[in-house]
């Protein structure tokens, strides 16, 4: 390393330390949900950010072990995530995002650094119902639109998306606690029901979602079967 880098890196340290107190004292005062040795709660950290960008590349080529190029196509995945999670914590007129994260909880004679840190996500956002709406991405028909047994939806909704969990934490009610806390986030912000898209072969994921509280959509657009997918909604 040159003498002027090593110097510009010492030199920048107290601001990174300075900022990391800031950032953890924020942390003090946020929504969280404790569970068993975990914390859930919305990140904070770039590493943070970063960390859950690589735990759903890990996921998404979990499978894929055969393939030679799956360490260069999971960093290129993990970059795109980091990126579009930063875009997306900016609040945005009308919207928000959050990118949800469960974290080990600290022993007083023991310190975590992040990258082991984070052992499960997802996103959640709260968006509005565009005009003639009541689910995401579907449009009905004006007379069962009004049907008088159906309850008119809210102004905004919440809808969670990537949810993925370490495969070293699997089994610890980690991804169970993380739909809870993100439920509670869309609802504490205005939202009148909670989404998420499922494949139809994802058992495992379908039952989740039911022992929760979620039910299917009967109304399915022709894309989503084509997809193989269910929209599931949840109203507290």
């Amino acid at each position: 390393m040159k003498k002027q880098e090593f110097h510009k890196q010492i030199a920048s340290q107290p601001r990174r330390l300075l900022q990391l107190q800031q950032q953890a004292d924020h942390v003090q005062n946020m929504k969280h949900r404790d569970f068993g040795q975990f914390v859930a709660r919305e990140a904070v950290l770039d590493e943070e950010y970063w960390t859950a960008a690589w735990l759903r590349a890990e996921t998404h080529w979990e499978n894929r072990t055969d393939d030679r190029f799956a360490d260069s196509y999971k960093k290129k995945f993990a970059e795109q995530e980091f990126n579009a999670l930063k875009r997306q914590s900016e609040t945005k007129l009308g919207q928000k995002s959050a990118c949800i994260v469960t974290v080990k909880k600290e022993n007083a004679n023991e310190r975590h650094i992040v990258l082991k840190s984070v052992v499960g996500t997802l996103d959640v956002s709260i968006c509005p119902f565009l005009l003639g709406e009541t689910f995401p991405g579907e449009k009905v028909k004006a007379p069962i639109f009004h049907s008088t047994d159906r309850k008119e939806p809210k102004s905004q909704y919440g809808y969670i998306a990537n949810l993925c969990v370490a495969k070293s934490a699997r089994r610890q009610g980690i991804a169970r606690n993380m739909l809870h806390f993100s439920i509670d986030f869309a609802v504490s912000d205005g939202a009148g029901q909670v989404y998420v898209h499922v494949h139809r072969n994802n058992i495992a994921a379908q039952e989740l979602y039911e022992k929760i509280g979620f039910k299917v959509v009967e109304l399915a657009s022709p894309q989503l079967s084509r997809d193989k997918m269910y929209l599931l909604c949840y109203r507290p």
